[in-house]
């Protein structure tokens, strides 16, 4: 256990140093435990991992407090700046930043399907991805600070879920904290995913209504693509077949500030004509095939939805999917009726007042069976939706006592973590302010960094 290496480097703007930290999988054997797991079963897990993190210091900063970044999610790797500039910038005035990989991600003991077939079973399996959550990578985050400083509490900045990250620190381990920063990444402390997902069903209807208002011309384009994709195996440059329910997929950009825009440009002009047939463009595939893929971050998919189950809130049983199935104007038609099926739900679509929709930050079961990056985790990712007994996230009472000083952002317009669950959360952590926009959206902090973190230092009374 400890830090295993570090390792510094010298850049024209700025320096690092690379930490990497053994730490133990499942500390306490929490989640082997509440598997059942059998001895042998035992035997096949590791019991430890190594944790990833790059500090980034300014010159002459080398004394300045430390700050542990906390990256979106699941299942992403935090960032690799190139040049010295978003938000890591302005903070790099004030803190030596902390970019933790959190496990599972970049250099922290990164999963995918081939790390998951070592293991014996999709049981084993599941047992092995649980131990992934929030709770496991907070406990990460605070065995690296002791290393780093000992007695000394740092700062942390959330982005997304983790906001989910931090506010779980607030619970577990408040005393290393000095300061806390979120962006868009207040959870819910108790409601079970179903309630996240009746929210974000029902944003997502709004925000295609707007894309499409903006760009009426491309919701016929995107029937057209779905009635050809139905009837003509289309193949994408990861070696799979794009189905029309996967193409809808792509609406996550809707979520993002620029996402209409980058929707539109994405289904200008999809269809070239080879040899007398209809057929999608190469340059169309490649796009979509990049927004589609789940091959760099498949933890984001065999995670996500389990980041709202606690052992109160019961399974989440692939809410997104069920929830989607309550709503007519997302419907998807039997794929055995092929192109006319499409034709029949764009009919039916629109004698009720609604048109073609995408989803957004949703994910479903048969992406299991159709993305060539999740098919060995599909069973584990089945056997975690139906589990019951993942331990709390989150302590309501600690966070009603709360000390450290925490400022939070909170988005009207987010499409990923309602914001009327984020208010709700924010009511119950004692010294936390938050800060409401009607004009940001979830990516904020990336587009609108200097004056996000300039709100953020100075609600937690930093400036």
């Amino acid at each position: 256990m400890g830090i295993s290496r570090r390792t510094h480097y010298s850049l024209p703007e700025y320096g690092t140093e690379e930490i990497s930290l053994r730490v133990p999988l499942d500390r306490g054997g929490v989640y082997a435990k509440r598997f059942r797991l059998t001895d042998a079963e035992k035997a096949a897990l590791p019991a430890e991992i190594s944790v990833f993190a790059r500090e980034f210091r300014a010159p002459g900063g080398e004394n300045l407090p430390r700050l542990v970044y906390f990256q979106g999610g699941p299942g992403s790797a935090a960032p690799r700046p190139e040049i010295l500039g978003g938000w890591l910038k302005p903070l790099l005035r004030r803190y030596r930043v902390v970019m933790l990989d959190e496990r599972g991600t970049g250099l922290s003991s990164p999963i995918d399907g081939n790390v998951l077939n070592g293991f014996p079973s999709p049981r084993v399996q599941a047992a092995y991805l649980a131990c992934f959550r929030a709770d496991s990578i907070t406990d990460d985050a605070e065995e690296l600070r002791r290393e780093l400083q000992a007695d000394e509490p740092w700062a942390a900045l959330g982005q997304s879920f983790g906001g989910f990250c931090i506010t779980a620190y607030l619970s577990r381990a408040p005393h290393g904290l000095a300061r806390a920063f979120i962006t868009g990444g207040l959870p819910s402390l108790t409601d079970p995913a179903d309630e996240v997902y009746i929210r974000t069903w029902a944003d997502c209807e709004k925000r295609n209504r707007e894309f499409f208002a903006r760009y009426p011309k491309d919701e016929d384009t995107c029937w057209d693509i779905v009635s050809h994709l139905a009837d003509t195996p289309e193949t994408l440059p990861t070696g799979e077949r794009l189905s029309p329910r996967r193409f809808r997929m792509i609406g996550i950009n809707l979520g993002w500030s620029y996402g209409f825009e980058k929707l539109h440009y994405m289904l200008e002009n999809p269809f070239v004509w080879i040899n007398g047939r209809k057929r999608l463009s190469g340059r169309f595939l490649n796009s979509v095939g990049n927004a589609l893929s789940f091959a760099g971050n498949p933890l984001y998919w065999a995670l996500h939805e389990s980041i709202y189950a606690q052992d109160f809130t019961g399974a989440t049983r692939w809410a997104a999917h069920r929830i989607r199935r309550t709503l007519a104007q997302f419907a998807l038609p039997d794929p055995a009726h092929a192109g006319e099926g499409e034709e029949r739900l764009r009919r039916e679509l629109r004698e009720k007042g609604y048109g073609f929709r995408f989803s957004a930050e949703h994910v479903f079961p048969w992406q299991g069976e159709e993305d060539p990056a999740l098919r060995a985790m599909a069973q584990a990712a089945g056997i975690l939706a139906g589990f019951t007994d993942f331990p709390a996230l989150y302590d309501v009472d600690t966070l009603g006592k709360n000390t450290v000083p925490t400022a939070a952002f909170i988005y009207e317009n987010d499409l990923f973590v309602p914001a009327e669950l984020s208010l709700r959360t924010a009511g119950k952590i004692s010294a936390l302010k938050p800060l409401y926009s009607r004009s940001y959206f979830h990516d904020a902090l990336r587009t609108d960094s200097a004056a996000v973190i300039g709100r953020l230092l100075q609600a937690a009374e930093e400036d």
